[in-house]
This record gives C-alpha cells, structure tokens and sequence, in this order.
C-alpha cells in the first residue's frame, strides 16, 4: 500500500488531523516558506503526538549489506525497510523539512523539537545526508526544462535512506501545487521505492498512484483551502 506524506502543518490540531486521517509521515517546515515554523511550533506539534521514536523501544532493523551501498535499488529498499520498521514503532513519523540550511541547525533543531527524521529539500549534497544525525529523505527536484533521461544520474546509494522527487518550480523548494512528467517518475519507481510529490491532491493523488505506483505520495498545498490546512482534504487525500 502506498505510504502518505502530509507536509505543511504548522499546528498541533494539523498534525493531529493527519494523524487520524491515516498519514504515515508528517511535514513541518522549517526551511524558507510561507509555511515555515519556528522551534516553538514544532515543538508543539511534535508533542501532541506523543514520545518521539528515539524514546521508544522496537528492534531496529539489520544493517545494509555492505554491497548494498553501491546499488540504487538495493539501497532503497533496504531504506523503505528500515523506515517500514519505524513505523511499526510510531505512526504517523514526523518530518523535518530545511533547505539550504547549515547541517549544525539542521541538527540543532532536529533535537531540540524532536524530530524523528529530517527532509533536505535544497541544493545539499547527498554526502550532507551523513551529516545529519537523523534518518534522510533527500529531494530530487525534476523541471521539465532540463529534466535528464536517466533520473537515476540525480541520485545515489548509501546516503539517504528515502528518495523523493518533486517539481522544481517556483521561490520555494516544494508545496508549489505544480506537477511534473509522471512518466519520468513511473520509470523510477519501476526500479527502486520512491516518494512522489508536486502538485499532487485529493482529485489526482489515485491517478498518480495507478500511473507512477511510487512506494509513498507528499502533499502539501493540495490539502489547503486558501493557504490554512484544510484538515476535510487531508482525509480526502489518504
């Protein structure tokens, strides 16, 4: 079944109403945005969900097999494993989202709100994702003015545990309501787990799936009415 992302909450009752939704992952942005938060907000959100996952107890699952590291699909599977198995620890998982931003803030706030596991969404490295002291979702960002044949040059092995691919478009990375060529994500998904996103809502989120088959969806603007969480499409969108 495919995992969903609801990102852009900026409340405790968002978070909460996603949460009873069915959302696997929650986004809180605390990276350049209309909905970004201060430390304080997250913190709230994340404390209306309860303990975070670093205080819980659940086996952790095997490290990667050291060949592993040197292949996509073998990595990201072992990826979406690991993030399946914290899932079973906590649901929904929150997520952290920065761009652009030092690692040592990264990791500053990712402790200090909680955070179970952080999104870079900017221009870093896939060697940052070693750097951070959570788990990674790294984000892709496709145009369709120089998107590459091959996605896979974009990406690779052993950094980040989960892989998302969203449309570069417009002043913010993500949560700009814009689409891009979901044939160039169906062709990625064909050959290891992905995270869709961009433009994605309640009225074309089944479409999506059916076409792409991705291993989980992220909203944001489409679970908004005039720019507030619109907590109605949330539960339409899962």
């Amino acid at each position: 079944m495919t995992l969903v992302k609801i990102c852009g909450n900026r409340t405790p009752e968002d978070v909460l109403a996603a949460a009873e939704a069915g959302a696997d992952f929650v986004g809180i942005n605390f990276a350049a945005s209309k909905r970004r938060v201060d430390v304080a907000q997250g913190l709230a959100m994340v404390r209306a969900l309860g303990a975070p996952l670093d205080a819980r107890t659940f086996e952790a699952p095997a490290p990667a097999a050291p060949e592993a590291r040197e292949d996509l699909a073998a990595w990201f599977e072992h990826g979406a494993a690991v993030l399946e198995a914290y899932l079973a620890a906590k649901r929904p998982l929150t997520v952290g989202i920065f761009a652009d931003q030092p690692i040592d803030e990264v990791n500053a706030i990712s402790e200090e709100v909680g955070l179970d596991l952080v999104q870079l969404s900017g221009d870093e490295t896939w060697e940052d994702c070693l750097l951070v002291d959570r788990p990674v979702f790294q984000v892709a960002h496709i145009s369709p003015l120089d998107a590459p044949a091959d996605v896979s040059v974009l990406v690779q092995p052993g950094f980040a545990l989960a892989m998302m691919l969203d449309s570069a478009h417009g002043p913010y990375r993500g949560g700009s309501g814009v689409t891009f060529d979901w044939s160039v994500a169906r062709e990625m998904s064909e050959r290891l787990p992905i995270v869709l996103a961009g433009g994605l809502t309640p009225e074309n989120v089944g479409e999506a799936v059916r076409t792409v088959r991705p291993w989980a969806v992220d909203v944001a603007s489409g679970t908004e009415t005039d720019g507030v969480k619109d907590h109605a499409r949330v539960r339409a969108f899962v």
